[in-house]
């Protein structure tokens, strides 16, 4: 696995791997959005079309409309469950911090589990990764719990949270608080961005991993 603060297995999936051929009775929203995540694994948002969804439930085209009005419906509702998952790779990256150290280090230590999270679903879920950051995602007043992990945070909560704690341990100035979460973001999505579409695509592992320690420590600093 890329990019990885430390040797940590990959967190359960919190998508299906696969879709279902048929669907149980009255679970058809569940079966077309399964089809649809699949779909959206293997080719990311524009790979997502409810007719072809639809078909790998095994339904006809119009049994869909009673669920999803069309085609951007569904891929709204693969697009949250695709954020979802990049939150259940924070958390997994995040249960692994010591439960040791002064509270600045472990502050610090969660903004970097954020970002290797990050960095890890980019490379793990690569089809996933495009869907959810690719499109129309955007930083709600109101976020949608579909997108939250299984804390119920979603990604930009869980990186707010991790800045927040650096200001209450008196590692960040609260003068320097606002807007760090866009920094930091863009800063690690640039990384993943090269490292799957970009001119670090095909560069070996442990290379990546370490681009993305450095850049890790690069975002600590300038935070």
């Amino acid at each position: 696995m890329s990019v990885t603060t430390r040797n940590t297995p990959p967190p359960p999936s919190p998508v299906p791997t696969a879709a279902r051929s048929t669907y149980r009775h009255g679970d058809l929203r569940r079966a077309l959005l399964d089809a649809g995540i699949e779909l959206a694994r293997q080719g990311g948002p524009d790979a997502v079309v409810l007719r072809e969804a639809t078909r790998r439930a095994g339904v006809a085209p119009n049994a869909a409309y009673r669920h999803f009005a069309n085609r951007d419906d569904l891929l709204g509702a693969v697009r949250a469950a695709a954020v979802a998952a990049a939150a259940h790779f924070m958390e997994a990256e995040l249960a692994q911090v010591p439960a040791t150290g002064t509270a600045a280090q472990q502050a610090h230590a969660k903004v970097r589990a954020v970002g290797a999270g990050y960095l890890r679903f980019a490379q793990a879920e690569t089809g996933l990764f495009r869907t959810a950051f690719g499109g129309r995602f955007a930083v709600q007043q109101n976020p949608d719990p579909a997108m939250g992990g299984a804390t119920g945070l979603n990604p930009f909560e869980h990186l707010s949270v991790a800045l927040d704690d650096l200001v209450a341990a008196g590692a960040l100035p609260a003068e320097r608080r606002m807007g760090a979460e866009y920094l930091a973001w863009s800063t690690v999505h640039g990384m993943a961005l090269l490292a799957i579409d970009g001119p670090l695509r095909g560069t070996p592992a442990a290379m990546l991993d370490a681009l993305g320690q450095r850049l890790l420590d690069m975002v600590e600093r300038g935070i």
